[in-house]
């Protein structure tokens, strides 16, 4: 009997990760990510430290992952504000995950807060690691489009801001605010204060600035503005600061659900609508007609407004497959008991 040691087998040793990359780099994984699928938008001292980490660790990337990425994906990612009570954006990615689904695409939503900075680059991140074809970015902010304007993607990406600015459609805010001020110009209102949206957001900008030249091109005068959330909250507390010593007759709300919360705040505060006041809101969601008054407001296609903005990105993808998009309809006025003919 022959009798002799054992001699324990090393383990194979792990091949390095990206991850692996990235901590000797002292960056982070995306950014290794990035420069591993070639993106330039790296600079130069990162890059030197992420190209000698790959050196030093003899990082290879994973073939069998690549070949996927490189492979015709059937994917579109969406970036979006991640809060379902806003009517507007909620409806839009909905009509542009209908138009997706049509074409033969899935859309993947990622949700994120505009007013959240980190939260932003962890969205971005999520997509530029994503196998995909185009990306979607329903961008409320200027914040979400200064980010995505930093990083250099590899496939298309349309911009849905409030907006078409590839294709040069016509705005449903500018019209639509044009529609409401033309309203209350024609009822004899001269004297006008406004609820805006946060300003921070393209759509709240856009409101105002048609709003404003409206009113100046009617003779009309705006007394002054509050800013507002879009909450219901937020159009209460407005109202409760609307001055009532101004002559006002006529508010203009940036959405129905601010509107809702002015009209609260107005009739605890003894100003009836619209004998003293008439009121006005944006959106025509359909609990609109229900308000105590029913309130006259504009009914946007967010709908078609989706679905023109992916016909936009699919033809960014495959411009000899999908048609650009086509004109969006206009906003319809909706004038019910909140407005009537302006008596002082």
């Amino acid at each position: 009997m022959t009798t002799g040691t054992s001699v324990d087998t090393p383990a194979p040793r792990k091949p390095p990760t990206l991850y692996d990359v990235a901590t000797l780099a002292g960056v982070s994984h995306q950014t290794v990510s990035r420069l591993v699928k070639g993106h330039t938008n790296i600079r130069p001292e990162i890059r030197s430290r992420v190209e000698a980490a790959i050196a030093e660790l003899n990082y290879r990337p994973n073939r069998a992952a690549r070949s996927l990425a490189t492979a015709t994906s059937r994917r579109i990612a969406a970036l979006f504000f991640d809060r379902l009570d806003e009517v507007g954006p909620t409806r839009i990615v909905q009509g542009a995950s209908d138009r997706a689904r049509e074409a033969g695409y899935v859309l993947d939503i990622v949700g994120l807060d505009p007013r959240q900075h980190s939260d932003i680059e962890r969205a971005v991140a999520l997509i530029d690691e994503s196998d995909t074809a185009g990306i979607m970015v329903f961008a409320p902010t200027e914040a979400v489009r200064d980010e995505i304007a930093r990083v250099s993607f590899g496939v298309p990406v349309f911009l849905e801001a409030g907006v078409l600015p590839a294709s040069g459609l016509r705005n449903g805010d500018v019209t639509g605010t044009a529609l409401l001020t033309d309203h209350l110009l024609e009822l004899g209102h001269r004297r006008f204060f406004t609820i805006t949206g946060p300003l921070e957001w393209f759509a709240a900008q856009t409101r105002l600035r048609s709003l404003q030249e409206s009113v100046a091109r009617g003779g009309g005068k705006l007394v002054g503005q509050l800013e507002g959330d879009w909450s219901p909250a937020s159009g209460y507390e407005a109202g409760l600061r609307l001055p009532l010593d101004q002559g006002v007759t006529a508010l203009v709300v940036s959405n129905d659900q601010m509107a809702l919360g002015a009209l609260s705040a107005l009739r605890e505060r003894g100003v009836r609508v619209p004998n003293d006041m008439s009121v006005v809101g944006f959106d025509g969601i359909p609990e609109s007609r229900f308000f105590e008054p029913p309130l006259t407001t504009v009914g946007v296609e967010f709908d078609d407004q989706g679905r023109s903005s992916m016909n936009a990105l699919l033809h960014m993808i495959d411009p000899g497959l999908h048609p650009e998009a086509a004109e969006l309809k206009l906003p319809a006025l909706f004038a019910r008991e909140s407005t009537a003919p302006a008596l002082r």
